[in-house]
């Protein structure tokens, strides 16, 4: 390896390019000159600690080979730096993208040839100051790595998706990876909640509309189908959908084609549909509030998330996570062993939604030193969720951690007995669910019960659906 200027110019992003089949050109090295970054190549075989010290962000250009990349991982992990680290990993393969995350890389990127100007933004964004979620998957739990696998053979193949689990889940996470490891990946991915707006606006919204279709319609304007031409449509929260406009997008599902609102040309698409739900769809058909052909043009292929305190393997890599994106390279925020072990006991109702705002709390709350429980405030969300069995758990467990007790919005509370906190439980749910019959009971529809309990319409039907399950004699399908 030859000798090379470490020296960084002002404002410049100092590079270590780990590259094991090519160097880098003048040529190129000058265009990331002209994007304010100053290239460190290195060859790895000969990769030290040195250039690591001399390094922003370490981009580890290994192509594919699995153990090549292992290495270099341990050697900047056995240096105790905490430079980002990109790999660069061949689309289909996603067991190497987790390996690498797994072994310490902050993203992993396609290894597709990038232009300076889009590494630039690579590299920007490398820099941890994102609040953003998305950045990185984390998938440790042996259920989410299955499910993983199961949605990598999923992508590959043109068939809409429906994906099922609760609210905070990662559907669009996992909406996300359908596209980037299908070979619509290079086209758009356009995300769209049809619980966002009116009726009249989504379906404006989707399909778009021709100029004097409506007054104000002064020019073409293209849908979201129309957008996503070529590449996916992800329609979260697919079950709020109205009646009238499940029909519309039934025949575009069977037909594949469609006309702007006021237009009389017909559009052929060529789209992938994936749509979300953390709805009993199946329930939704009998109440009558979803069509069962669409429901069936839907799930074509079904995956479930489950919730977090299901797969707790991803809770400790998921905080790790967001300690990384909120601190960047501040290395005193860590876990104590007993927080740790509160956060997995805890059911997690919000789900990795709650999670990242339990964290952010903690990080405050820990003025740079460690998380401990006494820096956990958690949500207690006061929904049916609270009392299942989980929460049971969670209780119980308190009582077994000789550590702090945690904050509370609501103030410390603790479980004495398992008698105690059954018996919390069947009062909790045997209230709700006298409050809520005779609000039913007392209104001509399931809006007007809502109004009357304080609450939306959605979260009633959330509610009810959460009684049934517990076995409450729920019966009646109330009407909208």
């Amino acid at each position: 390896m030859t000798k090379r200027n470490t020296v960084q110019m002002n404002k410049m992003t100092s590079v270590l390019w780990i590259d094991s089949t090519a160097s880098l050109n003048p040529r190129d090295i000058t265009a990331f000159k002209e994007q304010a970054i100053a290239m460190v190549p290195a060859c790895l075989s000969n990769v030290s600690e040195h250039d690591f010290m001399a390094a922003d962000v370490v981009v580890v250009n290994i192509v594919g080979k699995s153990a090549a990349l292992k290495e270099v991982l341990a050697k900047l992990a056995a240096s105790n730096l905490t430079v980002p680290v990109i790999a660069r990993v061949p689309r289909e393969n996603f067991d190497l993208v987790i390996k690498t995350m797994r072994q310490g890389a902050l993203t992993a990127v396609p290894d597709h040839k990038l232009a300076p100007m889009e590494w630039r933004q690579i590299f920007d964004a490398a820099d941890i100051k994102s609040n953003s979620s998305n950045s990185a998957y984390v998938f440790a739990d042996p259920v989410s790595r299955n499910l993983l696998a199961l949605a990598e053979r999923v992508a590959k193949v043109d068939v809409t998706v429906l994906l099922a689990g609760p609210t905070g889940s990662g559907k669009e996470v996992l909406a996300r990876i359908l596209h980037d490891a299908s070979p619509r990946h290079e086209g758009p991915f356009i995300a769209f909640n049809c619980a966002a707006m009116p009726e009249n606006l989504v379906e404006d919204m989707l399909f778009g509309h021709d100029k004097g279709s409506f007054t104000g319609a002064t020019k073409v304007q293209p849908g979201l189908f129309e957008q996503a031409q070529g590449g996916t449509i992800f329609l979260d929260e697919i079950g709020e959908m109205s009646f009238h406009l499940q029909a519309k997008f039934l025949r575009i599902l069977q037909e594949r084609k469609f006309m702007r609102l006021g237009g009389q040309k017909v559009i052929d698409l060529d789209i992938r549909v994936i749509a979300a739900t953390n709805r009993n769809l199946k329930e939704a058909i009998v109440e009558r509030t979803f069509r069962e052909d669409l429901y069936f043009r839907l799930s074509a292929f079904k995956l479930t998330i489950p919730p977090l305190r299901e797969r707790t393997g991803d809770i400790i890599p998921l905080v790790k996570q967001f300690i990384s994106q909120q601190s960047g390279q501040n290395l005193s925020m860590m876990l104590t062993a007993n927080a740790e072990t509160s956060l997995e006991a805890y059911p997690w109702p919000g789900n990795v939604r709650e999670l990242q705002n339990v964290i952010i709390r903690a990080m405050v709350l820990a003025q740079q030193g460690p998380i401990d429980t006494e820096h956990l405030i958690f949500d207690d969300i006061p929904t049916m969720d609270s009392v299942d069995q989980g929460f049971s758990r969670y209780l119980m467990s308190q009582n077994s951690v000789t550590a702090q007790p945690f904050y509370s919005d609501r103030g410390p509370e603790t479980a004495n007995t398992n008698g105690a906190v059954d018996q919390l439980s069947d009062a909790v749910k045997s209230s709700e669910y006298k409050t809520i019959s005779e609000a039913l009971q007392a209104s001509r529809s399931r809006d007007q019960a809502a109004e009357k309990l304080g609450i939306s319409p959605r979260t009633l039907r959330h509610k009810l659906q959460r009684l049934r399950e517990q076995g409450m004699p729920v019966t009646r399908a109330y009407a909208r």
